[in-house]
């Protein structure tokens, strides 16, 4: 992979989120609260807890799409839908992912929940167009490593 890494620690990830949370909460429903929160899995687990618990939301659901093996992007595919019952049209969800690259796995889930609001944590500016709200842009180029992605060991110095 060439272009930029970004290593993201437990630490700001936990910051970045709960100031999306912030955000959402000024961006409340008409009807005073929302329903419920669609998590993307897998990357979109950690956003959606953090913000169902600032936010006091209990009702998470999952969407699962494949779209990446390892740092190769495919055509995003459906492996668990949700619950149609809970999500409906996406009127009051809030949809979380972690990140929104190209968009293409973004455009699915709002092509079958076409009212949901939309957000992530970081957003790249060809999947930006995707999502309502996010906290941090990223340059096309750069690769994410979030925690999960992470294990604790020396970093060589940029010059040596």
């Amino acid at each position: 992979m060439t272009g930029k890494d970004f290593n993201v620690t437990w630490e700001e990830l936990h910051r970045d989120v709960r100031a999306l949370a912030w955000r959402l909460d000024t961006e409340t429903p008409e009807q005073g609260a929302w329903k419920g929160i669609l998590a993307v899995t897998r990357g979109g687990m950690a956003p959606a807890m953090i913000i169902a618990r600032e936010l006091n939301i209990r009702a998470v659901d999952t969407i699962s799409v494949k779209c990446y093996m390892h740092q190769d992007q495919h055509e995003p595919t459906i492996l668990k839908n949700a619950n149609r019952d809970f999500v409906g049209d996406g009127e009051n969800i809030l949809v979380v992912d972690d990140l929104v690259d190209t968009g293409r796995t973004l455009e699915l889930v709002r092509g079958l929940i076409p009212k949901a609001k939309y957000c992530t944590v970081y957003a790249k500016p060809m999947g930006r167009p995707m999502v309502d709200l996010y906290v941090t842009e990223v340059s096309q180029d750069t690769w994410i490593y979030f925690p999960w992605d992470l294990d604790r060991k020396y970093s060589a110095p940029l010059r040596s």
